[in-house]
């Protein structure tokens, strides 16, 4: 019981700590509110690159194409042969009746054009449509598939295909750093500016020790002030999060210039983000108001 009334005492006495020192925990909350903004943003930016770069890979399909007058037994044999590849996660046939109404739905032009075709007119060919599971051997994987018999040629945009592939990696790995950088700047700015605010009170912290509080005594209220000043300092950004994100998807209806950008559904992802921005501002809050009285006032 004796450590819940200890604790409670340090909140409360933290709370009082930052309205009685109101202009400077203003200073520190406003600090933390506008980088928890700008880090939210990058990450929900971040984040929803990702997500298209995941969706792009996806999509890409190989098609396989069939030799013209192919023999029905030679046929049979190139379906086992695709499943056999351990890089192929899904195959879908699809014969040149279907690929010749896909083409009429397309188009009225095409439909008119079309609907009078026999069967020996059809210019079309069977294939199948083959994804894979790792994009990366993508190349192999078509070259492997090129050599079973019966298949004439296939094509899955080769050359485009590895542009996007490098170009997606860089992309990766510039945003993962743009992210990193944004956060040890925020921490460095959110831990001076609390370390300025602490420092202020070094006389308070010196009658403390004169009338013999311990180190640990000492430190508690400022670490949790600390904690409360991030979590005050992540109200803002985590509306702003949460309502902006919503404004913002439902704006554009999920996605982002065409079809093919999608962006990610708001739930739970708001909520993810949210609580990252709470956790952040608390624990470089905390962070800031120890290294304050731990560095700075040779507590």
């Amino acid at each position: 019981m004796k450590i819940f009334r200890m604790f409670f005492r340090t909140v409360r006495d933290a709370f009082k700590s930052v309205f009685r020192n109101f202009s400077l925990s203003l200073a520190s909350i406003s600090c933390i509110t506008i980088t928890l903004i700008i880090v939210a943003i990058s990450l929900i930016a971040t984040l929803n690159l990702n997500n298209f770069t995941k969706v792009i890979k996806e999509d890409v399909t190989i098609i396989v194409w069939i030799k013209k007058d192919i023999e029905s037994s030679i046929q049979a044999t190139i379906e086992p042969m695709l499943k056999s590849n351990k890089n192929i996660e899904s195959i879908e046939y699809k014969s040149k009746t279907k690929a010749k109404e896909e083409m009429m739905m397309q188009d009225d032009y095409f439909k008119r054009l079309m609907e009078g075709w026999s069967e020996e007119d059809n210019p079309f060919r069977h294939s199948y449509l083959v994804k894979v599971k790792d994009i990366e051997q993508i190349h192999q994987t078509a070259k492997e598939i090129e050599k079973i018999n019966g298949v004439d040629y296939v094509d899955y945009g080769a050359g485009m295909v590895e542009t996007l592939i490098s170009s997606f990696k860089l992309v990766q790995k510039a945003s993962v750093l743009v992210v990193i950088a944004l956060a040890v700047v925020t921490t460095f700015l959110i831990v001076n500016t609390i370390k300025l605010t602490i420092y202020s009170r070094k006389r308070e912290i010196s009658i403390m020790r004169l009338v013999g509080a311990s180190n640990t005594t000492i430190k508690m209220p400022f670490v949790v002030e600390g904690m409360v000043l991030g979590i005050i300092g992540s109200i803002i950004p985590i509306i702003c999060t949460t309502y902006g994100y919503l404004v913002f998807y439902n704006h554009f209806k999920g996605q982002l210039l065409s079809p093919v950008i999608k962006l990610i559904t708001p739930e739970p992802f708001i909520y993810m983000i949210s609580l990252v921005v709470l956790v952040t501002g608390i624990i470089v809050g905390m962070l800031g108001s120890y290294r304050a009285v731990r560095k700075y006032l040779k507590v």
